[in-house]
């Protein structure tokens, strides 16, 4: 709990410091919001990871396809994989997108 002073004069005085605090803090976030901005545009795209594993819904997420990197038909659940996890999951079962074709691309074919 804290001590606040009990007359009206200094809690205005408190109000009135508490503010001018408040906004310094709200230039500073901006200032900074705007440096994050310049960097991010500054920083080259990122590449796309060159294979992804789509992983289902429940108990551990099962992969339910893999796909090439720059397919255009992955879903939000896909995650990055190596191509020996996916020369793997193809082995198993998974499987390959019907439009990237993992599976001929690592000469893998089903």
């Amino acid at each position: 709990m804290s001590v606040l002073p009990p007359d009206m004069p200094r809690l205005r005085t408190l109000i009135t410091y508490l503010r001018g605090e408040l906004s310094r803090a709200e230039h500073a976030l901006a200032a900074a919001e705007e440096r994050e901005a310049q960097d991010a545009a500054r920083r080259p795209p990122q590449e796309p990871p060159a294979w992804l594993v789509e992983r289902g819904i429940g108990t551990g997420r099962p992969a339910v396809g893999v796909h090439a990197g720059g397919c255009w038909d992955t879903g939000k659940s896909s995650v990055p994989a190596t191509a020996e996890q996916v020369r793997q999951l193809l082995a198993e079962g998974v499987p390959a997108c019907p439009h990237c074709r993992p599976d001929t691309a690592l000469g893998v074919l089903e």
